[in-house]
């Protein structure tokens, strides 16, 4: 199968694939349409070493 080039150059939300003609519109969409995919998948701030990490001064 060959992909058409055509729009290489625009963002595309990575979740419905539908195209954008800037990163604005592309942030609006998601906060628009997949607010609640966002909302649920936020990374946590905060960071701590995993079990058995060692810390080498």
């Amino acid at each position: 199968m060959v992909l058409p080039l055509v729009d290489e150059h625009k963002p595309k939300c990575y979740l419905c694939h539908e195209g954008f003609e800037n990163i604005e519109k592309l942030k609006e969409h998601h906060n628009s349409a997949h607010k609640e995919f966002f909302e649920s998948n936020e990374k946590q701030n905060t960071r701590e070493p995993a079990p058995g990490d060692v810390t080498v001064f």
